[in-house]
């Protein structure tokens, strides 16, 4: 008979905790901040790759927006290339594609769902061993009542 503690939703569990808990620290940067960096490329290179597009009729609202987005656009180049020469001259010393708080609410959301998986786990195992325990008193009461 197979055991509770080697069934496949006790071995699912304990796979998805170890996985929680290695995604975390890759993403972190605790094991290399090559890591982080990788995981920061990846997260930015997706949300490029995936995209919409959809056509719409020009009407004088689309025009005024076309135009708007493409200060903007050129706006942003002129900030990238100032963003570059800052860098060059050694103004500034960091990267602000991305900001700290970006990462950290990535690290802090995987933390919350491992530590849910976590707790899951751990009351699973309780709720199991007062299952256990109850079971085996109510086998103990049934031998004695029938001996």
């Amino acid at each position: 008979m197979n055991s509770l503690e080697h069934s496949a939703y006790h071995s699912v569990l304990r796979i998805a905790a170890a996985t929680l808990a290695l995604t975390l620290l890759f993403v972190s940067g605790a094991v290399s901040p090559v890591t982080q960096n990788l995981t920061l490329t990846t997260e930015n290179y997706l949300a490029n790759a995936v995209g919409a597009s959809a056509g719409v009729a020009p009407t004088e609202l689309n025009t005024i927006t076309a135009a708007l987005t493409e200060q903007q656009t050129t706006l942003d180049a002129r900030a990238a290339e100032l963003n570059e020469r800052a860098l060059a001259l050694g103004m500034t010393d960091t990267d602000t594609s991305r900001s700290t708080w970006q990462a950290e609410y990535t690290t802090l959301i995987n933390s919350l769902l491992l530590f849910i998986v976590l707790v899951l786990l751990v009351l699973n195992y309780v709720l199991d061993f007062a299952h256990r325990r109850e079971r085996s008193r109510a086998q103990a009461v049934h031998n004695t009542v029938t001996s």
